[in-house]
């Protein structure tokens, strides 16, 4: 990048998902790109970048409000280095059990309008990360990245080391300012509280100077929003166990009518639609008493 975007600053770009605002925050660090969002929203990250060109792009993982725009910037700038980890690599190389998994989700008929076009990515532009790696980014600086698991399987975060500033995703959870309400989000098909618990652990042992969330914006206090991630984790967890669908929606619902105005509210239902809330622990649920019974759930699940 030329200008500005050579410099090592932080920027967080709402790229105002379905035109709300504080949804879907694109994170620049220099010439470095943090999950772009979804190809849907391209135009307003591009109205953001200017004449910048960003030489790399991390992403958290896969799911489409995160990595969605991953194709069509590959198909503007040909050159981009894209870094994921190794098990959503394939499927951002070849995005069809991906679409698939999301229409299921999300309904067939609402996917173009939701996330856009979701192009493939060259293999050779790929980067497949394990975690444990610092990656080196002339004009982003340099990133440590760590596997976090528990929101998807494919997830990683990354450590700036020169703002000390960690891009977390959604391992840190939701928090739409000005509220101060932090929700887990856990979609399916593959939460894991076990392992989420222990990628928060290994956030904070990296001792931040701030966390940089995906929905939406910084947070200084790092302990304190680590905190209550895991706390709502556990709540949200223990109210899937023991309720009914209709209930654990209820709850979510009510606990996001009470964090603020209508605006906000929207927000928190697009950020993190509570049936996925209530759909994604269910299957955790449904999973573990597989496992403890001794059935099979090995099989990996990518988005």
């Amino acid at each position: 990048m030329e200008g500005r975007a050579n410099q090592l600053d932080v920027e967080a770009i709402d790229v105002r998902f379905q035109g709300l605002e504080r949804v879907i925050c694109c994170w620049r660090v220099g010439d470095v790109l943090v999950d772009p969002g979804p190809e849907s929203s391209l135009g307003t990250l591009l109205a953001a970048l200017g004449d910048a060109r960003p030489r790399g792009l991390l992403l958290t993982h896969i799911h489409l409000d995160h990595a969605g725009a991953t194709g069509a910037l590959v198909r503007r700038w040909p050159d981009l280095e894209v870094y994921v980890h190794e098990r959503g690599a394939p499927h951002v190389i070849d995005p069809g059990k991906l679409l698939a998994s999301a229409g299921r989700l999300y309904g067939e008929e609402r996917m173009a309008a939701l996330w856009g076009e979701v192009l493939p990515v060259p293999a050779e532009r790929i980067h497949a990360l394990t975690g444990g790696e610092t990656i080196a980014l002339g004009g982003g600086g340099r990133f440590r990245v760590a596997y976090t698991p528990g929101h998807a399987s494919h997830h990683v975060a990354y450590l700036h080391e020169e703002s000390g500033r960690a891009f977390v995703g959604d391992v840190a959870g939701v928090r739409i300012p000005p509220a101060e309400l932090t929700l887990a989000p856990t979609p399916p098909p593959d939460i894991d509280v076990e392992a989420w618990d222990r990628s928060l652990d290994l956030i904070a042992d990296w001792r931040p100077a701030a966390l940089a969330l995906t929905h939406f914006g910084g947070i200084d206090a790092v302990a304190e929003q680590l905190d209550a991630t895991r706390a709502s984790l556990h709540e949200l967890a223990a109210l899937a166990r023991d309720g009914d669908a209709a209930s654990v929606i209820a709850a979510v619902r009510g606990r996001v009518e009470a964090a603020g105005d209508g605006p906000l509210r929207a927000a928190y239902a697009a950020a993190v639609p509570p049936e996925h809330i209530q759909q994604g622990l269910d299957r955790y649920w449904r999973k573990r008493a597989d496992r403890e019974a001794g059935g099979d759930s090995s099989r990996v699940h990518s988005a």
